[in-house]
């Protein structure tokens, strides 16, 4: 039932789904998948803007995949898990076309680093979020860079250590991490569309000129999110994080 999906809108607009049956979360097939549609509708001459959505209408996503993450078994694996997530945020921050993300419910962990990566983010009062990957012993080191310069270092140190509360949509759009906050899904698609039109009438070039204004100062995550899939990959081999790992699963 996973599936990722780019559809071809009125006006050059591209809307990309991607869905998976556990809540939206991110296996590494997804993940893929996810970074080559972005990257494939940037060089798309008929593209004009991008929307990043998830399917459904209760979580957004829910983040990495429980499955793949306790199936690791090694460093390599693990830092090509995580380098999953670097490649998608690295897809939009590279692209050439703003991406606007689409939030209908719960951000969990990655699912929260895809809505700070995205240049104009949508939510519904139900898109609370939660950074939860050091309650499993690791931290979210891939999406980190991508968060914190939405939020600014000190929310994002309150969310990384915090790892086990959801903040409110309203504390997100308070803190920077979403633009417009809407009571229902379609109030909020609605405003979606609006200014999805409106840069699709936009200067291409000016767009274009102001996403590498907006990403200034991030070339370097070309290394520097790789590095971080390291650590994680590292992490996850720990006897601390297979022990907290085992734990959520007995809990399932």
């Amino acid at each position: 039932m996973a599936y990722v999906k780019t559809e071809k809108l009125e006006k050059g607009i591209f809307e990309i789904t991607f869905f998976h049956e556990a809540q939206n979360s991110l296996p590494s097939e997804i993940l893929n998948q996810i970074s080559w549609a972005i990257r494939d509708a940037g060089l798309a001459s008929d593209c004009k803007v991008i929307l990043l959505k998830s399917g459904g209408d209760r979580t957004f996503c829910a983040g990495a995949s429980f499955t793949e993450l306790v199936a690791i078994h090694d460093f390599e694996s693990g830092q090509k898990f995580f380098s999953g997530f670097a490649h998608v945020i690295n897809a939009i921050r590279t692209c050439g076309k703003m991406v606007i993300g689409r939030v209908q419910g719960k951000a969990i962990g990655g699912g929260v680093g895809l809505a700070s990566a995205v240049d104009y983010c949508f939510a519904t009062t139900q898109a609370s979020v939660k950074l939860s990957e050091l309650a499993v012993g690791i931290g979210p080191f891939v999406v980190g860079p991508a968060v914190q310069r939405k939020v600014g270092l000190s929310a994002f140190s309150q969310l990384t250590l915090n790892a086990t509360e959801l903040y409110s949509a309203q504390w997100a759009r308070e803190n920077g991490l979403y633009a417009e906050v809407y009571d229902s899904i379609e109030e909020m698609d609605k405003s979606v569309m609006t200014l999805a039109h409106k840069l699709a009438d936009s200067n291409p070039e000016a767009l274009s000129l102001l996403k590498r204004v907006f990403w200034e100062g991030t070339e370097h995550w070309d290394t520097l999110l790789f590095e971080r899939a390291g650590m994680s990959g590292k992490l996850v081999l720990s006897d601390f994080t297979k022990k907290a790992l085992a734990g959520f699963a007995a809990k399932a």
